[in-house]
């Protein structure tokens, strides 16, 4: 009888749409703030963007965005048929506070292959955020066209706002995402090279 073969930790469907995502989500971001730049919501602008000018930026924001909504598409069907959703479950708040605690007094153990609390929690978030950013982007990008949505929204000025809020809690986890990397390194090579469990 061969030997039992031991499953990667990130299958490669996984890394590849990982990697893609991170791409696309570089570039949304970078362009998002050269359109904000042209009608700033705030008293700032972003010093660093994509696109150089509106028109350029709107190039590459739209895009991204198809690559993205593709890549999430396939993500969703990916994650349903193969069972992958079951990482993100369940999750309940008595472990959520207890891995936050333990995260926060950096003795929060890491199981290869294994979602702790604090990780559900902000994967789902950000795929929440996900879904928010992309109904909201169409409701900016075609407000006369998809006006129920706008109107869901509260409205062409209103879904910027969400739109932008969004994309904020898109840019904060993909901050404490690397921020995390940093600190527990020996995650970042199963993600390049899958990895492989006992």
């Amino acid at each position: 009888m061969p030997p039992k073969q031991a499953k990667p930790i990130h299958p490669l469907p996984l890394r590849l749409m990982h990697w893609f995502n991170a791409v696309a989500i570089i570039i949304m971001i970078g362009s998002g703030w050269q359109i904000y730049n042209a009608s700033p919501l705030f008293g700032f602008v972003f010093p660093y963007t994509i696109g150089q000018w509106l028109g350029g930026a709107i190039a590459w924001h739209l895009a991204a965005m198809w690559f993205l909504v593709a890549n999430g598409l396939l993500y969703v069907i990916w994650s349903l048929t193969s069972g992958h959703y079951r990482k993100f479950l369940p999750l309940r708040p008595g472990d959520v506070g207890r891995d936050l605690i333990a995260a926060l007094t950096l003795r929060l153990r890491h199981e290869k292959g294994v979602y702790n609390a604090v990780q559900k929690l902000l994967y789902l978030g950000v795929l929440a955020a996900g879904v928010v950013i992309v109904l909201s982007g169409l409701a900016i990008w075609k407000p006369v066209q998809l006006w129920p949505l706008c109107d869901l929204f509260g409205g062409y000025v209103v879904a910027r706002y969400v739109h932008f809020f969004a994309m904020s809690a898109i840019a904060l986890f993909i901050a404490v995402h690397l921020i995390l990397v940093a600190l527990v390194p020996k995650v970042l090579p199963p993600m390049i090279t899958g990895g492989r469990l006992p």
